[in-house]
This record gives C-alpha cells, structure tokens and sequence, in this order.
C-alpha cells in the first residue's frame, strides 16, 4: 500500500467498489520514524483484554444499508489502539485547546485527554492552550495533570476559556514550535476543524513530528459524517425544561401560545430532536424547511386552527429558521462575528411579536402569548451521562491515534464505530435535516403540523439529497488521486 501526495486526500481502492479515505501519518513526509512497542500491553487495566490492539486493516463503512449488487463504498480507518506507537512517553509533551462556543462535554472531553495520555500512556507533561486560538501567542498556559483536572467534568463551559477567530497560522505553529508540543488536541466546530487543517498543513510544511487532532465540537449537530457531536443529547434533554414550561404557561391561559427559541443557526437537529422527544409541541420551525405566514396553509391559519381545537398551542423554532422572512420586514445586516458567522436577527422576538399583531389585527379571538429564549442555559450545562461516556470514547480514541503517530484527523463514530476521518471530509460541508426524509416526516406526524412546503421546494430537496447522498457514496472519490491496495 503505498501513499499518495499529501496534500491530497489519501485515498485506497479495493475490490468491489471498496473504497478506503484514509488519513495522513506521520510517515508520510518523515522518513525513518521509529517505532516503539505500545505501553498498554503492560498496563494491567488492559492486560485482560482479549484483542485489544485495532488490526491494521480494519475500517468501518460510511455506509450501511447496501445493495447486494451495489458497491462497498466508502469506508474510515478504525479509531483504537495500535501495537506499535511512534512516541515515547517521556517524549510526548501534548496540549489542548478549546474553541468556538460552549457545548455541554467539553470539560469532559479535556479530563478524559489528560487521564487518558496519563493512565494509558504514562505522559506527564500537558499544557492547556488558555482562550482559544489566539491562547497559543497571547495567553499563558494551564499545566494540566489528573489531578487539576479530577472534577471538571461536572463543571459546564471550559476550564481552558474559548474564544472565536484569533487564527493566525504562522503564529500558532511558532509557539508549537517553540514550545516542544508534538501532540495537539483542538476541541471546535466546523469553523475550528477548518483551522486545525491549517495548522496540520503548515506543520507537514515544515517537517515538524507533530501529530494534529481535532475533536468535533457543536451544539447544533451540523458536523458531517459523524453519527451525532457530543453535547447533543444533553442539549435535547435541557431543552425540554424549557419546552414544559412553554406547555404549563400555555395550558393555563385560554388561547395561551408558548413560543420557544432553540439554538440552530443552519441545522435544525436540536429544534427536531426536542420536539420528538417532548411530545408537547405543535409546531417546529426550522431553517431547512421554509414557513409562509399568511393565506391558506400558513402559519397564522394553522395557529387558528389549533387554538380552536385545544385551546393552546407550543411552537418550536430555531434561530436561524425564518430568516429570509425577517430580511422581508426588518432591515437586513450582513454582520459577522469572529468565527465568519452571519449574526441572526432574532426569529423568535420577532414571530412572537408578528402572530400577536396578526390576531390583535384580526381581532377574530384573544391569544396569551409567552416566548421563552433558553438558549446559553442550555449550552451552559454539564454534560449528561450518555454523553459523559460519548466525550470518554472521543477522547480515548483521538489519544490512541495521535500515538500511533495519525496526524491530520478528526475522531468521532460512523455507524456506531469510532474511526479516523480526514479533516477535508469533515469540512466539505454543514450537517443538515433532509426534509424528504423520515425522520422529518416522523415530526411532521407528530406534531400534525403543515409542512408548509410548495412542490417546488419539495423537487428541490430531493435534489438536494440525491447530490449529498447518491447511493452509497457521498461523492465519487474514485476521481481523485488514489493508490490501489
């Protein structure tokens, strides 16, 4: 098996459409790296362990629902531990950085790095990157040990502080440089994955024996590939406290409206999720499927309908849905922040604010409307226990690649399987519901709402879905630069 150019994507093929999306090693521009045997076979936590060691070949499908004609399709290296490591203990000195905005896991994800380097591989030294990118050239550092480190998971936020923006490559991979550091770990979303290529790329540049992790971080679910980001469930779960109280507020007036503001600026994951899982909502909005207000089929009358039929009515809706219905009424920005992220009007003042005139105006029945923004209580939290182990997994998994020498390299599960995903796949685009999907459909039969979509729009998410999801492959990497296995 040999390796491709490395700055292209490290692709193997096999027989019967197998099609392997490697990730870059260390040994791809380092010649003669040496090889040491991999501590945990003298740990005595693994000792009792039968086949512990990942097999060389083993990869995980991206895809598995197939055809029996069809073709193998596109497969992901097997995240875990190798026989062989390409650090020494004593020789690693690792550090990690938080950035973007908070999610419920990220304290997690930092204990279970350090105690996992520590407990499994015997490194002491660990520095934590203090605010985010720019902690790299302006900020001090945290010396991070087991022991500093013991409780914070039951902490939300980050003990390391965050930031957005401050990515200024050359600067960072000084400080690496200068520093020592030859493992990073790099905690952020879709904005901070994008960077952690960067920095991959200026370090093969230079040669350097560095190997580059990123852990994918987002609230909103909208990370490619990966079967879900942590923080998730525990966003979901927090998020029906706001939608009960949305309920009992509701419940308790005639005609009373609950409008509740959950976060999701393109992907509407955590708005869906919560309302499946509430049972109490009857009507989600989010930014991939377009609403209408007025006229027949729309927004208005459906709330009519509803109050008309029990009384009281919940509506879920993310904040980046609507938001070419607000560029219509309110003057429009095209302000970013520091991640190049456009800044949002707030959907859910002003929907709340607009079905109010709408009935005040139309004077056809009373309404009692409360709106509620939970938004940063809910990123703010500890992580439940689903994802406390989901967080122990990512952080075990992204140790165990970045001393088998991987580099270039996001960890996260594929079809239940942690794996190592190149950096370029994990940017290439956003995460998002497919409105002709079941799923969709699924909420749709719960909530009894409109879909509120024309045939146009619906011909064109299934286009959309087509491109994305053609088969088994989500694009053809056969036309890129490969090797044959």
């Amino acid at each position: 098996m040999g390796a491709t150019n490395n700055s292209q994507p490290k692709i193997v093929t096999g027989e019967a459409g197998y099609v392997l999306e490697d990730v870059p090693h260390l040994s791809d521009y380092i010649p003669d790296l040496p090889t040491y045997t991999n501590p945990l076979q003298d740990n005595p936590a693994y000792s009792a362990v039968r086949q512990y060691f990942v097999h060389a070949d083993d990869t995980v499908p991206q895809k598995v629902v197939v055809h029996a004609t069809g073709p193998r399709g596109i497969h992901f290296r097997r995240a875990g531990p190798r026989q062989k490591v390409h650090f020494e203990s004593d020789e690693v000195h690792a550090c990690i950085v938080t950035c973007g905005g908070l999610c419920p896991g990220l304290n997690t994800v930092i204990r279970e790095i350090v105690c996992g380097l520590k407990y499994m591989y015997g490194v002491n030294r660990v520095l934590g990157i203090d605010g985010g990118y720019r902690g790299f050239y302006s900020r001090n550092t945290i010396s991070l040990t087991p022991k500093v480190v013991n409780d914070i998971h039951k902490r939300g936020g980050t003990v390391l502080g965050t930031s957005r923006g401050g990515h200024v490559t050359k600067k960072i991979v000084d400080s690496i440089q200068d520093r020592g550091i030859n493992q990073v770990y790099i905690i952020g979303g879709d904005g901070t994955q994008k960077g952690a290529s960067v920095i991959f790329e200026e370090i093969r540049k230079r040669g350097l024996k560095v190997a580059v992790v990123g852990v994918p971080k987002t609230i909103d679910n909208d990370i490619p590939v990966i079967d879900k980001s942590f923080g998730f469930d525990s966003t979901v779960e927090e998020a029906q406290r706001a939608i009960n109280a949305a309920h009992v507020e509701a419940t308790s007036v005639e005609n009373g409206i609950g409008v509740v503001k959950l976060m999701g600026r393109n992907s509407g994951f955590i708005a869906m999720h919560a309302t499946l899982a509430s049972r109490d909502v009857d009507c989600c909005l989010i930014p991939e499927s377009p609403f209408y207000l007025d006229g027949p089929g729309g927004l208005y009358e459906y709330i009519e309908k509803r109050l008309k039929e029990q009384g009281h009515m919940v509506i879920v809706i993310a904040e980046g849905a609507g938001q070419e219905l607000l560029s219509q009424s309110l003057q429009s920005t095209d302000q970013q922040d520091a991640s190049g992220n456009k800044l949002l009007q707030d959907v859910g003042l002003w929907i709340s604010q607009s079905i109010k005139n709408h009935f005040a105006k139309e004077q056809k029945m009373a309404i009692n409307l409360k709106y509620i923004d939970p938004t940063y209580m809910i990123r703010a939290i500890p992580s439940n226990a689903s994802d406390n182990v989901y967080c122990t997994l990512l952080a075990q998994s992204a140790v165990h690649g970045a001393m088998a020498g991987y580099t270039g390299f996001t960890v996260g599960p594929v079809n239940g399987r942690h794996c190592y995903i190149p950096f370029h796949r994990i940017n290439e685009r956003q995460h998002k519901v497919v409105i002709t999907d079941r799923m969709w459909a699924r909420l749709l039969s719960s909530t009894n709402q409109p879909s509120f979509l024309t045939r146009d729009i619906i011909e064109n998410a299934k286009k959309d879905k087509e491109e994305v999801v053609p088969g088994l492959l989500d694009e053809n990497p056969i036309n890129r630069k490969k090797v044959a296995c």
